[in-house]
């Protein structure tokens, strides 16, 4: 189905129009003209005419394809020389990010995992998927610089695996950089979810430019990135900033790490939606957050008090830590002041009354997909030529984010 075609002035119009061929085309990793007509429901003479403007303007690259037979232009992202890969392995859900040397964003894609799904199918699929990326994006793959995954459960800084067990389950111990490692013969990472996120929101989201600020993950369980001097903190083996299981009820169930009565255990998926089972019948966190947005008063109850409780044991961390600022990310993010409000207000009325300077809180720029984008910058930053490409500023025109030195750019 063809997305809906944007209407207003004609120089609103113009800019709607540039906008949605640019996000079509970074979503999808390359498409011939034709099939971005089809795609935005653009008439193919605006397609080719915008595409003409972003060939000039060096944001696009163009080359003969051939589609069921017959000769066509290939539309893809001019990317500069190097591109960086993310990945994101959840408990339900694999996203991959695709990234150059400006930090721009070439393509990124999600798909849903099964539950409890297995270690080396969920491997293969996720490599399976970068060779399809990179392949759409009409580059070798060895222009790939690193690859870093990021995994839902904490992350053992010097083995790079899973460190505790039943978090995310069979996926503990296991190694998990080798396979990528033979195949694509790059460095490979392996991080903490909640971290990468909160790196993503530090460069290119909401806290960027700001050296001291917590990033707060809330879906199916919470989890936490603190930078301090604009540095993630991590701890000696990269477990700091697991708030998801501290302590909030002595006599609560056995959270999935073997502790009594985590945060985790009142904020997660199968607990919240089983609140709303009389009313409400099956559903999924992602219903929940659905109708909680469609003013669902049930749904917003939940939402409301999952806030309450995340902000009381952010409210330790920032104690502690004394940050400027606090952006809160995940799927309750998606509900917007929904979610912020309360946990601004839980949050400052238990931290110092008379602070100097009171700690703002933001929703992330990218709630719900800032994992990928964050490991696909960490792998970028860990490539020798990153350091020459500092943090750059986005464009409002494409959605592009042209860095302040020039990078090499690919031969044509």
């Amino acid at each position: 189905m063809a997305l809906k075609k944007p209407s207003g002035s004609q120089t609103a119009l113009r800019e709607a129009n540039r906008a949605l061929l640019f996000e079509t085309v970074r979503k999808f990793g390359g498409l011939t003209q034709i099939e971005l007509s089809e795609a935005t429901g653009l008439s193919t003479a605006t397609v080719s005419n915008l595409v003409r403007q972003f060939v000039e303007e060096d944001v696009f690259d163009t080359r003969s394809t051939i589609r069921s037979g017959r000769r066509a232009t290939l539309v893809t992202l001019r990317r500069q020389l190097g591109i960086s890969i993310g990945i994101f392995i959840g408990k339900r859900q694999l996203s991959i990010c695709a990234m150059d040397f400006s930090r721009t964003v070439l393509s990124s894609h999600t798909l849903p995992l099964a539950l409890d799904h297995k270690v080396d199918s969920t491997l293969e699929r996720a490599i399976l998927l970068v060779e399809e990326t990179i392949t759409a994006l009409g580059a070798p793959t060895s222009e790939i610089v690193g690859i870093c995954l990021c995994v839902e459960a904490p992350v053992n800084k010097l083995t790079q695996q899973v460190a505790i067990p039943g978090i995310l389950r069979g996926w503990e111990n296991k190694e998990l950089r080798a396979s990528f490692s033979s195949i694509f013969n790059v460095p490979v990472y392996v991080q903490n979810s909640a971290h990468m996120g909160g790196l993503a929101e530090a460069r290119l989201g909401s806290a960027r430019g700001v050296e001291n600020f917590i990033y707060v993950h809330a879906s199916d369980g919470v989890g936490a990135g603190a930078f301090v001097n604009g540095t993630l903190l991590r701890g000696v083996t990269g477990l700091a900033g697991e708030i998801g299981h501290v302590q909030v009820d002595p006599l609560g169930p056995i959270c999935s790490c073997g502790n009594r009565g985590c945060l985790n255990t009142t904020v997660n998926e199968e607990r919240l939606v089983s609140l709303l089972n009389v009313t409400h019948g099956t559903m999924t966190l992602d219903d929940l957050i659905k109708l909680a947005n469609d003013g669902d008063p049930g749904c917003r109850r939940i939402v409301t008090d999952v806030s309450v409780r995340i902000a009381e044991v952010t409210a330790g961390l920032c104690i502690a830590l004394d940050p400027k600022l606090v952006v809160v990310g995940g799927k309750f993010a998606e509900t917007g002041d929904l979610f912020i409000e309360p946990f601004q207000e839980s949050l400052r009325r238990l931290l110092f009354p008379d602070a100097m300077t009171p700690i703002d809180v933001l929703r992330a720029q990218y709630p719900d997909g800032n994992q990928a984008i964050g490991s696909a910058l960490f792998a970028l930053e860990k490539s020798s030529l990153a350091v020459s490409f500092p943090t750059p500023e986005v464009s409002s025109s494409t959605g592009t984010t042209p860095s302040e030195t020039t990078a090499p750019k690919k031969e044509h």
